[in-house]
């Protein structure tokens, strides 16, 4: 089991928590999808198992061990990458200089970071022809997969994405989610909040609903694919 999550309560402040009992599990080597409506928790949770959040009560679990009182600096070194919502990029970094921002935890180790790089290009080949150009050139679609391709620098085990298609028209998003399925075929565990739910569900190996910071439906993605609409209804 690469991250469970045991009852977790969590919030901005102690008297009105955002997270009331959530209990999750991301399986190694699957694509698990957190859905709900605005203000359900989805993203404090995130926010709650990288560090940025300390948790109330309950436990966050990385391969059995519990990660609760980590900072984020400390998540990489536990194998864990965090894509936050919106853009990330330097924009006066080069391409090649923001993907070994990812890898900050090797500075100083050239010969791992080259190596790291190589590993990198090899799986997006157009961010190695555009790794001298400036980020903030990129297309929106880009920049968006080099932030993708910057999580894997460090080769971390589980990989959380907080709503990596905001802001994209459906072209780029189609082009974003290609990178994300073939992170699911090199077996990465893959956590993912994202507000356009086909999209999502369509790479999911399971799927958790939440309302109002509980849990509210889970299963695999085939039972959330025939019950879909009644399911966002119910949101509406």
């Amino acid at each position: 089991m690469a991250l469970e999550i045991r009852d977790i309560v969590a919030g901005y402040t102690r008297e009105v928590p955002i997270l009331d009992g959530v209990n999750l599990k991301a399986e190694d080597g699957r694509v698990t999808v957190i859905l709900g409506p605005n203000g359900a928790g989805k993203s404090t949770l995130l926010k709650a198992i990288y560090g940025y959040l300390t948790p109330q009560r309950g436990e966050v679990l990385h391969d059995g061990r519990s990660i609760v009182g980590l900072k984020p600096n400390d998540m990489l070194r536990q194998g864990i990458a965090y894509l936050i919502q919106g853009h990330s990029v330097f924009p006066r970094m080069t391409v090649e200089e923001n993907l070994e921002l990812g890898g900050w935890i090797m500075r100083g180790d050239h010969q791992r970071m080259h190596t790291a790089l190589d590993s990198v290009y090899a799986r997006f080949p157009r961010l190695k022809e555009k790794r001298r150009l400036l980020a903030g050139i990129l297309s929106g679609g880009e920049q968006r997969m080099l932030e993708v391709a910057r999580l894997t620098m460090t080769g971390p085990r589980t990989i959380l994405l907080d709503e990596p298609s905001v802001g994209l028209m459906p072209r780029l998003v189609d082009e974003v989610y290609r990178e994300i399925i073939k992170l699911k075929q090199e077996r990465y565990t893959i956590l993912i909040v994202d507000q356009n739910v086909k999209k999502s569900i369509s790479i999911a190996d399971y799927v958790y609903a939440l309302a109002l910071g509980r849990n509210r439906y889970e299963g695999p993605k085939e039972d959330f694919e025939k019950r879909l609409d009644d399911i966002v209804r119910e949101w509406i």
